[in-house]
């Protein structure tokens, strides 16, 4: 494969997914502006007090998902049908298990989970209704992210994009029926979001009736080893989603102290933006999984190398652009989910978007080589990466400049970790070079 083909497959692959990838995003967002439009800051509130659960969710999937895509797209270009199918057994397996306990979870605990996250008597009927809805509709979830990082990974990337775009616009759409002309508040913004991954699954299914995909469901036993390379590939997504939803909460529980409902309502107003454009970084990354994946499966180093360059350099231009976007026109964006016209609330929005996407370049660095070092079977670093921005770095980080800073403090954490992780980043990048070169 010559530069020019690995270009035109780096532009195809990751243009179809950032869309898609944005249209998956657009879940919560599509959420968040039709709950500000219907229930005003209260419902922001409740909303953001749930939503770090969805994360948890959509992580699970994701890390099934790339973990068993990354494999089987290894196994495929090595022309190895019989692992390839028993690596998608295995993912399907073990989306079942996860599927059921967050179900059950969500039978037995919502109440008890938003009470710990904060909820008031103001939001807390809110919140568990989202909650719960969101957990019975896990299984849909994690299935849909399962079936479309394989459908990707078996050369259908048109298809993984119009799934996730159909299926986020079949959100937007009876966001606005359920809770305006249905009159059906948030139970109908969060009905609304578990229908999307059921769309987008009948949009992929006829891939499967008419028999185009080459993984299929195989009689074979869990696999411990096999388990393992999927968790092990996949882990960093999770890390990623998971210590979003963390992070989600436990800015919340800072925020409720140093500004109430409404410091909380304006920080859920950041945060699924930001959803969004780590949405766009994710995109990118997981657009060059598939492509990397082969090559590195076919021992092509040099058209590995040239792949990543092609991400980077859009990642920069990305960042440009949504920094200036962000930059320019907060007051504007603020003002979108801001339907009751309260000053503080746009005040401390406006305020919070300028400070906290300056960690733009920083984040989309970091999670195009989390992907990249597990898409080359080389994992340890990108947990390293996934661990210091989701937990380590960030949650200390988080109490100490908030106790410094108060809420300019809390909205530097982001910027702030993600510049120390891509400093490490670099540096783990250049020595996993340097030793395969001295190879």
């Amino acid at each position: 494969m010559d530069n020019s083909t690995c270009f035109r497959d780096f532009a195809k692959y990751s243009s179809l997914n950032v869309l898609g990838m944005i249209g998956l995003s657009c879940y919560i967002l599509a959420d968040t502006f039709f709950i500000s439009k219907g229930l005003g800051a209260n419902g922001l509130t409740a909303l953001n007090l749930a939503i770090p659960i969805y994360s948890f969710i959509h992580g699970t999937g994701l890390m099934i998902g790339i973990g068993g895509g990354t494999k089987y797209s290894i196994l495929k270009s090595q022309n190895d049908r019989e692992a390839a199918n028993r690596t998608f057994t295995n993912a399907f397996l073990l989306a079942l298990g996860f599927a059921a306990l967050f179900f059950v979870t969500g039978i037995l605990f919502s109440g008890k989970i938003v009470a710990l996250f904060g909820a008031d008597e103001v939001v807390f009927k809110m919140s568990k209704t989202y909650l719960q809805v969101i957990l019975l509709f896990a299984p849909m979830f994690i299935m849909n992210n399962i079936l479309l990082c394989f459908v990707r990974n078996d050369g259908a990337p048109q298809l993984s994009m119009a799934a996730m775009l159909g299926g986020s616009l079949s959100n937007i759409i009876l966001d606005y029926i359920f809770i305006f002309p249905f009159h059906m508040g948030i139970f109908g913004a969060v009905l609304a979001t578990g229908l999307a991954p059921v769309i987008s699954m009948l949009i992929l299914s006829p891939f499967f009736f008419k028999k185009k995909n080459c993984f299929r469901l195989t009689k074979c036993k869990l696999s411990g080893t096999l388990t393992a390379t999927i968790f092990s590939s996949g882990l960093p997504s999770l890390i990623t989603e998971v210590s979003s939803g963390i992070v989600i909460i436990v800015f919340n529980m800072i925020i409720l102290r140093l500004q109430g409902n409404t410091g909380v309502a304006a920080y859920g107003v950041i945060a699924n933006l930001s959803l969004v454009v780590i949405a766009i970084y994710t995109g990118v990354a997981q657009g060059i999984q598939p492509i990397i994946s082969s090559n590195y499966g076919a021992r092509n180093p040099a058209n590995v190398q040239a792949i990543l360059r092609y991400a980077l350099t859009a990642m920069v231009v990305i960042s440009i652009i949504v920094y200036s976007c962000v930059f320019f026109g907060a007051s504007q964006i603020a003002a979108i989910f801001n339907s009751e016209q309260n000053a503080l609330l746009q005040s401390i929005a406006v305020t919070g978007l300028k400070y906290y996407f300056t960690a733009c370049l920083f984040a989309g660095f970091n999670i195009i080589m989390s992907v990249y070092f597990t898409s080359t079977e080389y994992a340890l670093p990108a947990h390293v990466i996934s661990i210091l921005r989701g937990f380590v770095i960030i949650l200390p980080m988080a109490f100490l400049l908030s106790s410094i800073g108060g809420m300019t403090g809390v909205w530097f954490v982001f910027p702030v970790t993600e510049l120390f992780v891509g400093i490490i980043g670099i540096t783990l990048y250049l020595l996993h070079k340097k030793s395969v070169v001295q190879k």
